[in-house]
């Protein structure tokens, strides 16, 4: 009787070796086939991502782009540039400066006061030392060796053309 015993629960352990090997592989493929199906989700995700910031990339791209044309575009259009050094050097009378004043470096968006713009000071001769034509309501006023392009009314200062005179 021990041996059919034995043989019984050998005979039971078999069994439940077997089908418990069976079972955790089954559950093992099922696994890795949910895991797949994660990746593969998780990859079609990501690349849609990935995509959706290259577009993104681009555009900010292509803004900054065209803001660069625009700024390059207005710089270009602007007749005067805001300080110049001269590129020739002429001779003109003795320069003295109005009561009051002295000599002094004058730069852009300074305001030039009301003597500076009298006819002393005015540069009306302005192709002969090699200058554009001033636009409407403005003139050159010379101060020192150096001439500022301002506006007729305020002396707001547009541009300065430094080293012109002797």
């Amino acid at each position: 009787m021990k041996k059919i015993l034995t043989a019984t629960m050998a005979a039971v352990l078999a069994a439940t070796a077997v089908g418990a090997a069976g079972a955790a592989s089954a559950q093992s493929r099922d696994d890795r086939r949910y895991e797949q199906r994660q990746d593969n989700r998780h990859d079609g995700r990501d690349e849609r991502r990935d995509d959706r910031h290259d577009r993104r990339d681009d555009r900010r791209d292509f803004r900054r782009d065209q803001r660069q044309d625009r700024q390059e575009y207005r710089q270009d259009q602007r007749q005067y540039g805001r300080w110049q050094h001269a590129q020739r050097r002429y001779h003109a009378p003795r320069y003295v400066a109005p009561r009051g004043y002295s000599v002094r470096t004058w730069s852009y968006g300074q305001r030039m006061p009301s003597y500076y713009r009298s006819n002393a000071y005015v540069v009306n001769d302005y192709g002969r030392y090699g200058l554009r034509a001033p636009p409407r309501g403005y003139q050159y006023v010379r101060s020192g060796n150096d001439v500022v392009l301002a506006a007729v009314a305020g002396g707001l200062i547009t541009a300065v053309i430094a080293g012109l005179f002797n």
